[in-house]
């Protein structure tokens, strides 16, 4: 794909005369090639996980990464998980240069000594050395495994006494005694790192709450990090590596400080529902964005892993993690979107007007039940959010980042986070989220990031940049006021009827593509194109002589149901994925000279896009659980002299054909004969505008 980048460099060179630069990131999902076990299917964690994570962080490190330092953290805590989710964070500078300097260029080594229980006294000795104080460790004992052993060492800075900004000034640590009587030395009796499990609440008040927990099994050695900020973290972690002499470097736990400044470069590996989450470093460009796409698909190749699953009829779907695309700045203090506020409602405005971005690249399940709702679905009606737009439009008078008064962050963050959220006002789950931008009363809530989260995994990195690249490129077409809409559009029920339709939403991506090419920035239609295709593979092709007539799976937005007890007396949210969509699409000659049956059903076909809804499968629970399912599809091609039949059963991917048992009589099998005896039935039951049949309607 050579193309991209001429077209990657116009579209930044673009921003770049404008005083920007639009850094990227991502969140790419993948599963095992075999994937088996909840933690690959509903799980955010189960027990090969952790194991695969490392594997690729292995990986990575050695061919991408080396001397980075790899650092086990805990993340959010959900309802109904026992422990906070974990990430894998692979730590760098920000040029890439090892934060750390390892005696190897991984660490955890794979080289060197195994740390034992006799030798815990002297590294501890050395370490202690390396800060310039005694530390003063405590032993104490694991509930779940008595045969691992604990020990635990008050360790923290002087606060009271200011620390120099040099990374290479020397930090005054401090080490007190923790008296904890005997029978309180013990872990708690949840899984997870020693270092979550202490006996807190029995340190004296005085002593702050930051302790380094160093642990031993048949597994290896572990240090879980006492929480610092990052210059006395860095300078722990460079002490823990000049005093191995000679031992295996041990795994690494704790909580990564934030770096503000960003003095390091970032990877996570993070469990997630299903899938491992890949979260990039921060990309300053659409081509570091690429690379780290290319270099993680054959890192996850050379591992086991991958970005999209098998599906039982054959066919390839996403991993149903998303891989969701993020913008940002270079800084808080030079970020594009803070002074520009009119330049991002064109951008939303933009995405509104075009259903193909929000709903080409995503995932099965769209609509207002899904993980990534457009703004619009969720509203009910647009005033509220073209009342938003045009106040972030007004407040816009052309002040750069320099003046104070151009700093429109708060304003932003406040008006576009209560609406562009999901219907129970969670404002992480909407296709263009802003949960990250600025939100001071949230955690992470102030990163001035922009989320993109309509976009599933796709089995081909060079796919996704293609789409980053589209992303990239209407970002510069619409710095332009000119290209801007001037208002949102009124969809109504097209939205989710004709415009979720493949046809049509190629269509749209067309005209997309035709805007960008006329303003100079010509993108090649081929890659969206197969996507397109993977998305929508042809469930049936069927041509004689000049009739063509094409069935592809159609985009269904799934109802959400009642809220439904599980386990622990918590709740789960469902929707009814049993219907499905079929589209038909049919030239001209096949319309006037075919009859098109469905089940028995005769159906017509016009110039209009036509759709049929169905049930695919009797889920529990469900919308109108007594109607049956639809399966097998019995579809008939009636033509003047012949009938042409198929069936598409449970399981399978496409329509196959059926025997016929009998010719048609001659002259017997024209739509307009059959139209004129009898009249469509299902006129009657559509809305005059709507391209969809539903056959749950006798």
């Amino acid at each position: 794909m050579s193309w991209m980048q001429p077209v990657a460099r116009a579209a930044e060179a673009r921003l770049e005369q404008a005083g920007i630069q639009l850094t990227l990131g991502g969140e790419p999902t993948v599963v095992p090639l075999q994937p088996q076990g909840a933690e690959w299917s509903v799980a955010a964690d189960g027990p090969t996980k952790l194991g695969m994570a490392r594997r690729l962080a292995r990986e990575l490190q050695c061919n991408a990464l080396p001397g980075s330092t790899l650092l086990w953290c805990p993340g959010k805590r959900y309802d109904g998980e026992v422990n906070p989710r974990w990430t894998l964070r692979l730590i760098s500078g920000k040029g890439g240069e090892p934060p750390v300097r390892w005696p190897e260029p991984c660490q955890p080594g794979l080289s060197g000594h195994p740390l034992t229980p006799a030798q815990v006294p002297a590294f501890l000795e050395r370490l202690g050395a390396q800060l310039g104080l005694t530390l003063q460790p405590l032993s104490l004992r694991d509930p779940l495994d008595p045969e691992r052993q604990i020990w635990a060492a008050p360790l923290s800075v002087d606060d009271d006494e200011p620390q120099p900004a040099a990374d290479h000034a020397k930090i005054r640590w401090l080490a007190p005694a923790w008296p904890l009587a005997e029978e309180l030395a013990e872990l708690s009796g949840a899984p997870g790192p020693a270092g979550l499990r202490l006996p807190l609440e029995h340190l004296p008040e005085e002593i702050p709450r930051q302790v380094l927990t160093l642990e031993l099994g048949p597994d290896g050695w572990e240090l879980f990090l006492p929480p610092l900020l990052r210059r006395p973290l860095q300078t722990l972690l460079q002490a823990v590596a000049d005093g191995l002499d000679g031992l295996a470097a041990p795994r690494l736990s704790g909580v990564l400080p934030f770096d503000g400044e960003g003095h390091w470069q970032v990877l996570g590996l993070t469990a997630d529902p299903g899938v491992l989450e890949i979260n990039l470093p921060v990309c300053r460009g659409w081509a570091e964005y690429h690379g780290w796409l290319q270099l993680l698909e054959q890192a996850c190749g050379r591992v086991g892993l991958r970005s999209w699953k098998a599906t039982a009829d054959g066919h390839q779907e996403g991993t149903g993690g998303g891989n969701h695309l993020l913008w940002g700045g270079p800084s808080l203090e030079q970020h594009p979107f803070f002074s520009r506020p009119a330049w991002l409602v064109g951008i939303l405005r933009y995405w509104q007007h075009h259903p193909a971005l929000a709903y080409l690249f995503s995932g099965a399940c769209v609509g207002p039940a899904s993980q990534a709702p457009r703004p619009d679905e969720v509203a009910g009606n647009l005033l509220d959010l073209e009342l938003a737009y045009r106040a972030l439009e007004a407040a816009d008078d052309g002040r750069t980042h320099d003046d104070p008064r151009g700093d429109h962050r708060s304003l932003i963050g406040e008006t576009l986070r209560h609406l562009h959220a999901d219907r129970s006002g969670n404002n992480h789950r909407s296709e263009i989220s802003f949960d990250k931008f600025w939100n001071p009363g949230a955690p992470a809530g102030c990163l001035g990031l922009v989320e993109f989260r309509a976009l599933e995994s796709l089995p081909h990195a060079a796919w996704s940049s293609a789409i980053a690249l589209l992303w990239s490129a209407l970002a510069a077409h619409l710095l332009n006021p000119v290209h801007r809409p001037a208002a949102l559009r009124a969809w109504g029920a097209a939205l989710h009827d004709r415009l979720l339709l493949p046809s049509q939403l190629w269509a749209d991506l067309e005209a997309v593509l035709a805007e960008l090419a006329a303003d100079g920035l010509v993108l090649d239609p081929e890659p969206y194109r197969a996507i397109w295709e993977w998305r929508f593979p042809p469930l049936l092709r069927w041509r004689e002589g000049e009739l063509q007539l094409e069935l592809r799976p159609a985009l269904e937005p799934w109802p959400l149901i009642c809220d439904t007890p599980v386990q622990g007396g918590l709740t789960s949210r469902f929707i009814d994925a049993s219907l499905r969509r079929v589209e038909v699409i049919a030239n001209g000659a096949c319309r006037s000279e075919v009859e098109f049956w469905l089940n028995g059903r005769q159906l017509p076909l016009t110039a209009q896009p036509l759709a049929v809804r169905y049930r695919h499968q009797r889920l529990y629970p469900c919308l109108h659980p007594a109607i049956e399912p639809h399966l097998p599809l019995e579809l008939e091609l009636r033509t003047a002299s012949h009938r042409h039949r198929f069936r598409l059963e449970g399981e399978g991917p496409t329509f196959v054909p059926v025997a016929v048992e009998a010719p048609m009589p001659p002259g017997g099998g024209t739509g307009e004969r059959r139209y004129a005896e009898a009249p469509d039935p299902w006129r009657a039951r559509r809305h005059q505008d709507a391209s969809t049949i539903d056959l749950r309607l006798d």
